[in-house]
Protein backbone atom coordinates (compact mmCIF):
# COMPACT_ATOMS: atom_id res chain seq x y z
CA UNK A 1 0.00 0.00 0.00
CA UNK A 2 1.39 3.23 -1.00
CA UNK A 3 1.98 6.07 1.65
CA UNK A 4 0.49 8.89 1.79
CA UNK A 5 2.05 11.91 1.26
CA UNK A 6 1.65 14.20 4.24
CA UNK A 7 1.48 18.15 4.12
CA UNK A 8 3.72 20.68 5.98
CA UNK A 9 1.03 21.05 8.69
CA UNK A 10 0.60 17.12 9.30
CA UNK A 11 4.58 16.77 9.59
CA UNK A 12 4.77 19.99 12.05
CA UNK A 13 2.05 18.03 14.17
CA UNK A 14 3.57 14.94 14.06
CA UNK A 15 6.75 16.36 14.80
CA UNK A 16 5.44 18.58 18.15
CA UNK A 17 3.74 14.92 19.63
CA UNK A 18 6.78 13.31 19.39
CA UNK A 19 8.53 16.07 20.84
CA UNK A 20 5.84 16.49 23.70
CA UNK A 21 6.34 12.55 24.38
CA UNK A 22 9.73 12.96 24.83
CA UNK A 23 9.89 16.00 27.21
CA UNK A 24 6.62 13.47 29.04
CA UNK A 25 9.35 10.46 29.20
CA UNK A 26 7.13 8.38 27.11
CA UNK A 27 9.40 8.02 23.84
CA UNK A 28 10.64 4.63 25.12
CA UNK A 29 7.24 3.04 25.52
CA UNK A 30 6.39 4.48 22.37
CA UNK A 31 9.41 3.23 20.44
CA UNK A 32 9.00 -0.38 21.91
CA UNK A 33 4.87 -0.58 21.85
CA UNK A 34 3.90 2.24 19.13
CA UNK A 35 1.30 4.78 19.74
CA UNK A 36 -1.29 2.48 20.65
CA UNK A 37 1.09 1.17 23.80
CA UNK A 38 -0.32 4.61 25.84
CA UNK A 39 -2.95 4.61 27.82
CA UNK A 40 -5.84 7.43 27.27
CA UNK A 41 -4.50 9.35 30.02
CA UNK A 42 -0.77 9.60 28.47
CA UNK A 43 -2.89 10.11 24.90
CA UNK A 44 -4.63 12.68 26.58
CA UNK A 45 -1.98 14.54 28.21
CA UNK A 46 0.15 14.48 24.42
CA UNK A 47 -3.22 15.81 22.72
CA UNK A 48 -3.29 18.45 25.22
CA UNK A 49 -0.56 19.98 25.32
CA UNK A 50 -0.24 20.06 21.65
CA UNK A 51 -3.71 22.26 21.66
CA UNK A 52 -2.66 24.45 23.87
CA UNK A 53 0.81 24.98 22.16
CA UNK A 54 -0.75 25.30 18.50
CA UNK A 55 -2.83 28.12 20.38
CA UNK A 56 0.09 29.49 21.56
CA UNK A 57 1.46 29.41 17.78
CA UNK A 58 -1.74 31.06 16.59
CA UNK A 59 -1.16 33.93 19.45
CA UNK A 60 1.90 35.03 17.49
Amino acid sequence: MAEKIKTPEEIKKEKMKFEIAEELGLMDKVERGGWKSLTAKESGRIGGLMTKRQKEVKKE
